[in-house]
């Protein structure tokens, strides 16, 4: 892939931050005219779990908001202070180790060579860092997924999915904080990059830590659970055993299938061959959350990798004949997708 870096300013997120009157108002749309008028119109749209959008509820939106709260005021634990005896430690044992504890807290973790490509180049959602460049000073780095409920995914686009969703950002956040003071604790600097805070692009670590490849909707597609995880990264300078990327037919699949694609409400989804890596639209995929009041997630529950009929095919995809198959009984068992109607005790 190509050396250049993301800017965070230009994410759909940061930009939806951006209040007419601020310094970071003025500043963006002085360097991005072209841009202004059209997050101009999807900032005035109503916000998620919001009234006047398709799924609001008035009992269940104050939970997922109690916990986008609570993510929020986590941020300042993403760094901290360092022991200042240092613990030796070989790199194979750090990686051992660390996978260990993630795995006890629930999730699914691999070690990486940081590259400078995997940093945003600028801070861009927060005003009291907007526009600062990225420290991209540590080496290595874990990445770790968590699953996400199925029964609450495949519910997508209502209420369950952004439950289910704040839930995997609230999990990757305990893991990541932890992670992060722990090995603070051994003596060497550690950042956590949680959801609201991260100075890395997710998947293209997680991809380097050898846990998935990158699927058509632009998210890590996992062997175990496909489309149904959410990301965490800590980055740090703990040297580390780093695992391989892997290659398990994900992306050849990908190229068979385009489900995604095709129940995107939003068209945000390429339909074509991709060139590096497919990237989504993002205004086009923000403009339906703003619509339906959740992040959608239609994608993750369209993903064939992300049901039950994917348990026979695993490790078989590098095969066309398997991929085909796959295909073939995902669309006899669930049509379109498997969208389950049904509301959950959860939401009754």
């Amino acid at each position: 892939m190509g050396s250049k870096r993301i800017d965070e300013r230009d994410t759909i997120f940061a930009r939806m931050a951006y209040r007419e009157g601020t310094l970071q108002y003025e500043d963006y749309y002085g360097r991005n005219p072209e841009k202004k008028e059209e997050d101009d119109r999807l900032r005035a749209m109503p916000g998620m779990c919001s009234p006047g959008t398709g799924t609001y509820n008035e009992v269940a939106a104050p939970f997922v908001e109690a916990g986008f709260s609570l993510l929020e005021n986590m941020r300042s634990l993403a760094e901290g202070e360092v022991a200042p005896d240092r613990i030796e430690i070989t790199p194979e044992k750090s990686a051992k180790k660390i996978k260990a504890f993630i795995e006890y807290l629930g999730g699914k973790g691999g070690m990486a060579l940081m590259k400078k490509e995997f940093y945003y180049s600028h801070r861009g959602r927060h005003p009291e860092n907007y526009g600062e460049e990225v420290d991209d000073s540590h080496a290595y780095a874990i990445a770790y997924t968590v699953e996400m409920e199925r029964d609450m995914i495949n519910r997508a686009p209502n209420f369950e999915e952004v439950i289910a969703v704040t839930k995997g950002y609230m999990d990757a956040a305990v893991i990541g904080l932890w992670i992060a003071a722990y090995i603070r604790g051994l003596g060497y600097n550690a950042r956590a990059h949680v959801d609201g805070n991260y100075t890395v692009c997710a998947p293209l670590v997680a991809r380097e830590a050898g846990l998935g490849e990158l699927g058509r909707h632009g998210l890590l597609v996992t062997e175990a659970e496909g489309s149904r995880v959410r990301l965490g990264v800590v980055t740090t300078n703990l040297p580390m055993e780093p695992d391989e990327r892997v290659h398990a037919g994900i992306q050849e699949f990908c190229e068979d299938c385009g489900v995604c694609a095709k129940n995107c409400p939003g068209k945000a989804i390429p339909k074509g061959r991709k060139v590096d890596r497919w990237k989504t639209d993002q205004e086009k995929c923000y403009e339906i959350w703003k619509r339906v009041g959740t992040d959608c997630g239609i994608c993750l529950s369209s993903c064939p990798l992300s049901q039950e009929v994917y348990t026979h095919y695993r490790g078989k995809l590098k095969n066309q004949d398997a991929r085909k198959e796959l295909l073939e009984e995902s669309k006899s068992l669930y049509g379109r997708r498997n969208y389950i109607k049904k509301r959950l005790d959860i939401m009754k």
